[in-house]
């Protein structure tokens, strides 16, 4: 397989592995309106996949050493067409919730065991822009898995647009069949470390790993704060877009579909922690135009805000995959379940925020969150620290 092509196989696994994610939160309006709660109920109710991605990372971590990658993947992603499809019959929020914990807890799944396979499947000069191509799959599923799902719901309603990404879940199982290669569990060498508990506490001990989990936690908690709720002030004046232009509002996403890939020559150019750097400074710098009261500035501060944190999602996730030299399906595990885990948090904080004194301080809590990424960053070593500090 050429590289252009198992790049592309790479994102488009990614794409259909998390697309149900993110793209309910550009209906969160029509949802909110049909089951009559306040933004931030709602928010998190679609937001509550993220416990199920938080725990799925952390059984990933704990049993994932034992399980075949190939068959762990395909089973997630065929399992996860069950909660979507049941999602259509319009349960009650409570039942809603559940739905989407579920959802999560399939997706992390496959996610932690595809992100393991990289990083056993991948030499060290290609890991990079392996990592980055699955992230780019992530950045096409915030894009079109949003518009998708706008359009769906403004023609032929809610129910249909959970039936569509049902279908496609069974599409991520299928390509999974015949693109994923089968594997053993774990090479013996690996799991001479004990139990995974000694894993975790391997990677856990060692700082440049550490600060990457918490890293990911501020990524996502500023990522979920911003798309979740910047979808109630663009359909409230002065803006009052409607949910067909909600879902193209998302096309911010296609710069990054474009940048993201670069991430892997970013880090070989900068390190890890001035690429982190930079793009929280991309981020940071979109804040401002958030508050503006013309759509196009709103819409350039969306922009620079994916760009910066999927490429620093780009940057983490790959230095996970090349820092954690034994036991990856651990490292990832806990990496996801730290990442994920903030963008329960972002939700849950930033959508009271967002209720109690509106979009402006909501704004702010994003912007504590990547300072805090920047500071975060500064405990990451440099790649060619790497193995030293792990052979130890």
């Amino acid at each position: 397989m050429s590289g252009v092509l198992r790049a592309f196989t790479i994102g488009l696994t990614a794409f259909l592995t998390v697309v149900d994610l993110f793209a309910t939160q550009a209906i969160l309006p029509a949802l909110t309106a049909a089951y009559g709660v306040t933004p931030a109920a709602m928010g998190l109710a679609v937001n509550a996949s993220t416990v199920g991605m938080a725990a799925g990372g952390l059984g990933v971590a704990l049993l994932g050493r034992r399980l075949d990658r190939r068959r762990g993947i395909l089973l997630s992603l065929a399992l996860l067409a069950v909660p979507t499809a049941l999602l259509a019959t319009m349960p009650s929020l409570p039942a809603f919730t559940a739905l989407r914990i579920v959802q999560g807890l399939f997706m992390s799944t496959a996610f932690g065991l595809t992100l393991a396979y990289l990083g056993e499947h991948t030499g060290p000069a290609d890991t990079a822009n392996a990592f980055a191509a699955y992230v780019t799959g992530n950045v096409a599923s915030n894009l079109f898995g949003r518009l998708l799902a706008a359009g769906v719901v403004d023609h032929l309603g809610l129910a249909a647009n959970f039936r569509v990404f049902a279908a496609l879940n069974l599409a991520g199982a299928v390509l999974v069949w015949f693109t994923v290669e089968r594997t053993p569990p774990m090479r013996a060498a690996d799991m001479s470390y004990g139990s995974p508990f000694s894993s975790w506490r391997r990677h856990l001990g060692h700082p440049g790993l550490r600060a990457a989990f918490a890293t990911g936690f501020t990524i996502l908690f500023a990522f979920i704060g911003t798309f979740t709720y910047v979808n109630f002030v663009l359909v409230g004046p002065p803006f009052a877009i409607g949910m067909m232009m909600l879902g193209v509002i998302y096309f911010v996403f296609l710069p990054s579909v474009v940048t993201t890939p670069l991430a892997g020559m970013v880090v070989r150019r900068l390190g890890t922690r001035s690429t982190l750097w930079l793009s929280f400074a991309v981020a940071a710098a979109g804040l401002p135009l958030l508050l503006g009261t013309g759509l196009p500035s709103v819409l350039l501060g969306l922009a620079l805000i994916a760009v910066g944190t999927f490429f620093a999602q780009a940057t983490a996730t790959g230095f996970v995959g090349r820092a954690a030299t034994i036991d990856r399906g651990a490292a990832s595990g806990l990496y996801l379940a730290s990442y994920f885990l903030g963008g329960l948090a972002g939700s849950a904080v930033l959508g009271e925020v967002f209720d109690r004194w509106g979009w402006t301080t909501c704004v702010i809590g994003i912007g504590v969150s990547l300072a805090l990424g920047a500071l975060l960053a500064a405990w990451l070593v440099e790649d060619r620290e790497i193995s030293p500090a792990l052979s130890r």
